[in-house]
């Protein structure tokens, strides 16, 4: 896990990113995550917070990769410290593939694209599904599973890299209260143990029961800090287009 005295794991400066020049969905956003830190990035449908990430990660067709720095380095210099889950919906689920063939492909970044995955690899895929609530769902098909299901092998797939920054595009998506209870349990462990967490969630009530920090975003950074204060009822009324009423909570 990172160090508390490397740089941190995430800073973006005044970055942008988007699908165009037109079209740019992220823009001027600067912040830095600490080290262990539990964030939820936080904002309306169409805000970009899914462009905010994968931009971060160089998949959009434009961003400012130059002004984004992991652990004080390019992305290409600490690829494997950093995990990102994507949004189930991204995932080709017709693809000839296990579920535990899925939860070992996020080894590879670790062992090597071409090394073989032997008996311990396969034990600590297993225990990750284990960790999401799903022992015995080992070598059932992926397209066979229903979208929770789904949900918790990406999961899985990210717990077994290891990283020490994870980018979650939301981990909460389809799943059932007990298993959100689940997840939000196992991130919170990663973060105590010192990884970097990172993730987009829609549910305030969930951000602030489960989350020390939060992002409110709506194309560019509206507030950043712990959660009850980043999702003030002004900075909620500002993200959300709602009008700001006093006495109320979002």
């Amino acid at each position: 896990m990172s160090s508390a005295r490397e740089p941190a794991p995430l800073q973006l400066s005044h970055f942008n990113a988007g699908y165009g020049a037109s079209e740019i969905r992220a823009s001027n956003v600067s912040c830095s995550l600490a080290a262990g830190s539990l964030t939820a990035l936080v904002g309306p449908n169409g805000a970009g917070k899914s462009t905010l990430l994968k931009g971060i990660l160089g998949l959009t067709p434009v961003h400012d990769i130059d002004r984004v720095r992991f652990f004080g380095e390019p992305l290409a210099k600490v690829r494997a410290r950093v995990a990102y889950l994507p949004q189930r919906s991204e995932i080709d689920w017709n693809f000839p593939a296990s579920a535990l063939d899925v939860v070992t492909m996020g080894l590879y970044a670790r062992i090597g694209l071409l090394k073989r995955i032997g008996g311990a690899a396969k034990a600590e895929a297993r225990a990750a599904l284990a960790a999401v609530g799903l022992t015995g769902i080992e070598g059932r098909p992926v397209g066979e599973l229903s979208g929770g299901q789904r949900q918790r092998v990406l999961i899985a797939r990210t717990l077994v890299q290891r990283a020490d920054l994870l980018l979650l595009d939301e981990p909460f998506a389809n799943v059932d209260e007990a298993t959100e209870r689940a997840i939000a349990a196992i991130l919170r462990g990663l973060s105590d143990a010192g990884a970097t967490v990172l993730a987009v969630h829609h549910d305030l009530g969930s951000v602030r029961a489960n989350f020390d920090d939060a992002i409110l975003f709506n194309g560019t950074l509206i507030a950043h800090g712990p959660a009850e204060e980043a999702l003030d009822e002004a900075g909620i009324a500002r993200a959300y287009g709602l009008p700001a009423r006093s006495g109320s909570t979002a």
